[in-house]
């Protein structure tokens, strides 16, 4: 095989496009436009089939060994924090603790907080009945509570993993998951921040005066719920552990008993299913047939999870033999432009087709190559790599995102007021996010 430049760039830019058309517009499943899009570049650099298919299976079953269980055990923390009630508890308790005059700050919180384990459009569903009672309550315009709640589970959902979106890129560019988590949520205080100071800033000026804004789920609230401690520990535990193993990487000598059992348990893997035994016992009464039943729905939408994610790992490869990365480096200076290209690349996938997962695996798969010439090609670079990637995948939500209909439908806002706070929302807080790396970049250096 031996492809021009000429013929890499083309055969990518049709990839590219090829993704974005089969997603945004024929509503195609992104596995397979990934799929066809890795088949797509390979024919177009003259690459065998036979070698295209091989580098189809190596690049599906890398991202699949790295990050599957993670994935797994992300989407059933999530699901049993939803049914448990562990979520309104969290949230029912921030709201204590702020008062109802800081009713907007407390909505932003809970939704970065709730946001770690839980995704964004799952958290805002189980959270928007509380929402609409908060702002009914407290005489906030819903515009406001509304937009202050989507963007704090905005703000984690593309930064931090179990998300699929950053655990895929960290999995793709090689990056230590607890320094990510870490990273990543020093870099998304700041974004929630931004993000609920527009909302209050622009929602003032939007006066909606409907009857369709009530009270919701008044049933759930006569469950028997868990206890601060119970609904708030299945979320912290597997942070706090994480976080403990990789202050341990950091001095590679250290050893000892007590060193090795956090370095164990500080595993990913291992942190999530902690997390998970928590969010059992926060729960009441379990019955067979709803653990059995939980656990099923669980199964279900990690699997619609990695198929996309390991086909994104699958058209990675098919680049990486395609040795994008040479011909990028001896044609562009890519050093030059460093993390802005990642970030500018993610932003084009998901303004163009929607999804932020999509966006960032796809851009992952792109920039892995190019390492090198962007001069990421370190520990360091990488983690900003990552990171600037998942600001980049955070605007611009507009129509195409299936994120934007949620809030939408479960907060009775116009499309015109979504367009002029929220989607303006994402952008401040994308350029936020990306500003934040720019500074984390001098920090570590």
């Amino acid at each position: 095989m031996t492809a021009s430049f000429l013929q890499v760039q083309i055969s990518l830019l049709i990839g590219i496009a090829l993704i974005i058309v089969l997603t945004a517009k024929y509503k195609v499943h992104a596995f397979f436009a990934l799929l066809l899009a890795c088949f797509v570049v390979g024919f177009g650099v003259q690459m065998p089939v036979a070698d295209t298919i091989n580098a189809v299976k190596d690049g599906f079953g890398s991202i699949m060994k790295s990050l599957g269980l993670l994935i797994v055990l992300g989407t059933t923390l999530g699901v049993l924090l939803e049914h448990t009630g562990s979520t309104r508890v969290m949230a029912a308790w921030i709201l204590k603790k702020t008062g109802p005059r800081h009713a907007a700050l407390a909505m932003s919180i809970t939704g970065f907080i709730v946001g770690l384990p839980i995704f964004c459009d799952s958290g805002y569903i189980v959270l928007s009945g509380l929402n609409r009672s908060m702002a009914k309550r407290t005489g906030i315009s819903k515009v406001i509570m509304s937009i202050c709640l989507a963007t704090g589970l905005l703000s984690v959902h593309c930064l931090i993993p179990p998300h699929p979106g950053a655990a895929a890129a960290a999995g793709v560019i090689g990056v230590d998951f607890g320094r990510l988590i870490l990273a990543g949520i020093a870099v998304a205080i700041p974004v929630m921040l931004v993000g609920y100071a527009w909302a209050n800033l622009a929602g003032k000026k939007i006066i909606i005066t409907d009857d369709d804004f009530e009270e919701e789920h008044e049933e759930e609230t006569k469950q028997k719920q868990p206890s601060a401690i119970k609904a708030f520990l299945p979320v912290i535990a597997p942070i706090v552990l994480i976080a403990i193993k990789s202050f341990l990487v950091i001095d590679k000598q250290a050893t000892g008993g007590w060193l090795n059992i956090f370095s164990s348990l500080g595993d990913p893997v291992i942190a999530l299913a902690i997390g998970v035994v928590f969010a059992f016992i926060a729960g009441n009464a379990w019955r067979k047939e709803a653990v059995g039943r939980l656990l099923q729905e669980a199964a279900e939408k990690a699997g619609g999870i990695l198929v996309i994610i390991g086909a994104g790992g699958a058209f990675g490869a098919v680049l990486a033999a395609t040795k994008v990365g040479q011909h990028f480096s001896e044609a562009v200076p890519l050093g030059s432009i460093g993390i802005l290209f990642p970030f500018l690349l993610t932003f084009i996938l998901k303004t163009a087709q929607g999804s932020s997962t999509v966006a960032i695996i796809t851009a992952a798969s792109i920039v892995q190559p190019l390492l090198l010439p962007l001069g990421l090609n370190t520990d360091n670079g990488k983690l900003l790599c990552v990171l600037s990637m998942g600001a980049g995948s955070m605007m611009i939500s507009h129509a195409n995102d299936a994120y934007f209909w949620v809030i939408t439908k479960f907060s009775s806002l116009e499309m015109k007021t979504m367009l002029k706070v929220y989607s303006v929302a994402t952008i401040l807080m994308g350029i936020t996010a990306l500003l934040m790396v720019y500074a984390l970049s001098f920090v570590l250096k």
